[in-house]
């Protein structure tokens, strides 16, 4: 005991129970905390950029270029960010079979990992929209006739009112919008691939997108009633003047001309 006690007033002792204190904090420490996060997040990005950077040499380098500056075949690809290589690869369109008026929806060759690849590397060429997150595409709790509004204001001239699609000029047209993907929608509207325009957030909020989509999710849907009666392929005024004209002129000119005729034959009698 007495040697213990000459050890305490030993005048190393206080900072030998601090070394040991501030050890024995450290090991726990490091045993305990968390992962850091950042470090990982910002070593997965770059693996996706790397291997993106490897599927865009193969597929999209000959015609945007080695570094997306486009070309004769190809537009630049510097700042349509993560959301425009999503909806293009996503949708088939991409990588495109050949040039032409417009590209159309094919299958896709890509998995969605792929995609993510691809998006991760073009999204390093500069600053653009990023692909969205569900709750920002999710018609659930939206709007549809506040959509069906600004659907009919901003879209329904080339997607036809119920988004039946359209033609345009030049060999062009707006695609139907029939069982089209939410994000494929919102990305459209965000990124106005081909001959659309953009609507990008500080023209077109998030709730406003996602009113439109529910909107047409509900006019896409079996049971939607159509209090208007046969939808003749909800194509517009076409259709319906062509079947008043055929159908309902021509059944008025039949009832015409057989009143007519028995009113000839009840006179000649």
């Amino acid at each position: 005991m007495k040697k213990l006690s000459a050890r305490r007033r030993h005048p190393l002792a206080a900072l030998v129970v601090l070394s040991f204190a501030l050890a024995a904090t450290g090991g726990l420490y490091a045993a305990l905390a968390p992962a850091p996060q950042a470090h990982a997040d910002d070593s997965a990005q770059s693996l996706a950029i790397e291997q993106g950077k490897k599927l865009y040499s193969v597929g999209c380098a000959s015609c945007h270029g080695t570094s997306g500056q486009g070309g004769s075949d190809g537009p630049s690809l510097v700042g349509v960010g993560a959301a425009a290589v999503d909806f293009q690869v996503g949708t088939g369109r991409m990588p495109a079979q050949q040039p032409g008026a417009q590209i159309e929806k094919h299958p896709v060759i890509y998995t969605q990992a792929q995609i993510d690849q691809l998006a991760a590397y073009v999204a390093s060429f500069g600053p653009g929209p990023a692909v969205p997150t569900k709750d920002q595409y999710s018609p659930s709790g939206a709007d549809s006739a506040k959509g069906g509004e600004l659907f009919r204001t901003n879209c329904s001239q080339c997607h036809n009112f119920v988004g039946k699609g359209g033609a345009l000029t030049s060999g062009k047209f707006a695609p139907s919008l029939k069982g089209v993907d939410p994000k494929h929608i919102y990305e459209a509207m965000q990124t106005g691939p081909q001959n659309m325009p953009s609507f990008p957030d500080s023209t077109m909020p998030q709730d406003t997108k996602a009113d439109i989509i529910a909107y047409l999710k509900a006019v896409d849907s079996a049971d939607s009633p159509n209090p208007g009666g046969f939808t003749l392929g909800s194509i517009g005024p076409v259709s319906e003047g062509l079947f008043g004209w055929v159908f309902g002129l021509g059944t008025l000119i039949g009832i015409a001309t057989w009143v007519a005729a028995r009113t000839t034959k009840a006179k000649k009698s």
